[in-house]
């Protein structure tokens, strides 16, 4: 059966009991498969939840490239899509589970804190290019009228770090997740919040090499019989938000004296591409990351082997 839904919490709810008066048979025994939209199905998952219905949510890129070549695009064509995808694939289908309501609003709160950097990113850059390329006069009016709001900008940006520094603080495992995370050298609180959030607690990404995967950091072979002889490199399908992240961590534990420094200086002074050592010391957090989280144990940074005399 097809139908039209308004996106609102009263159509919605008539849609589910309407289907189930029209199918008269269980609806729970009804697989909801809905392409991941970001904010704009929180009221469809909300509800499903609610009932706890069966639902699964996949990446639309996925179900883009497991139909073949297509044609043409619209609402209803997408949801047909969709439901092609779910009952060729209903055995790879993984149910979604709503994260804990902490971690939600601790979600809300990163990309809040994203959008007041972006913003005063945005504004700060229009900034240098109008001293830059403007008279002394006229940038002197452009930086009179943002200095207010970029002021502005920062402040909120600390408080949004406070507030979720301060959920975090409330949450037993959180709290208990960060104080192993943070102790990760390049690893700060923001970082860590969204490796919280994106992982679930780790309960979604359990292994460092999936997680990596994910975040766009892990190398990827592009060779092929004898035509392809493409250079191994990372993939364009990850969260940027998360990798970008990570990246500000690896050029932060380098500039400093450790381990990992010793490491990319020895790999650089060996001739490999100083991309490609940032890229392997990105995956060296990653993987002390979930090291630490596995065993429970903060990360020692002066940790020696012993070994035992026989």
């Amino acid at each position: 059966m097809e139908g039209k839904v308004d996106n609102n919490m009263k159509s919605i709810k008539t849609w589910l009991n309407q289907l189930k008066k029209d199918l008269r048979w269980n609806i729970s025994e009804i697989l909801f498969c809905i392409e991941h939209t970001g904010v704009y199905g929180s009221i469809l998952l909300r509800e499903l939840s609610q009932r706890s219905l069966l639902v699964c949510m996949e990446n639309a890129l996925n179900i883009k490239l497991s139909l073949g070549l297509q044609r043409g695009k619209n609402d209803k064509i997408d949801a047909q899509r969709i439901a092609e995808y779910a009952l060729r694939f209903t055995d790879r289908l993984n149910r979604w589970q709503p994260k804990r309501e902490v971690l939600v609003r601790l979600q809300i709160l990163i990309r809040l804190r994203e959008r007041l950097v972006k913003a005063k990113t945005d504004i700060s850059r229009f900034n240098k290019d109008a001293i830059r390329f403007l008279t002394k006069q006229e940038s002197q009016l452009i930086l009179k009228g943002t200095k207010k709001p970029i002021e502005t900008m920062t402040t909120q940006i600390k408080k949004v770090e406070q507030d979720i520094l301060r959920l975090i603080q409330q949450d037993e495992n959180l709290s208990r997740l960060t104080e192993l995370i943070t102790s990760v050298d390049g690893v700060g609180m923001v970082t860590c919040s969204a490796i919280l959030v994106k992982t679930n607690e780790f309960k979604d990404i359990k292994s460092s090499k999936k997680f990596a995967c994910t975040a766009g950091i892990a190398p990827f072979d592009h060779s092929s019989g004898k035509s392809v002889r493409g250079k191994t490199r990372v993939s364009h399908n990850a969260h940027k938000d998360v990798k970008k992240l990570l990246h500000l961590g690896a050029v932060s534990v380098i500039s400093r004296k450790g381990v990992l420094q010793d490491y990319y200086l020895r790999k650089v002074a060996e001739g490999k591409n100083k991309m490609l050592v940032l890229n392997a010391v990105r995956n060296k957090l990653v993987s002390r990351i979930y090291a630490v989280v596995r065993d429970g144990v903060t990360y020692q940074k002066n940790y020696q082997y012993r070994l035992e005399k026989s």
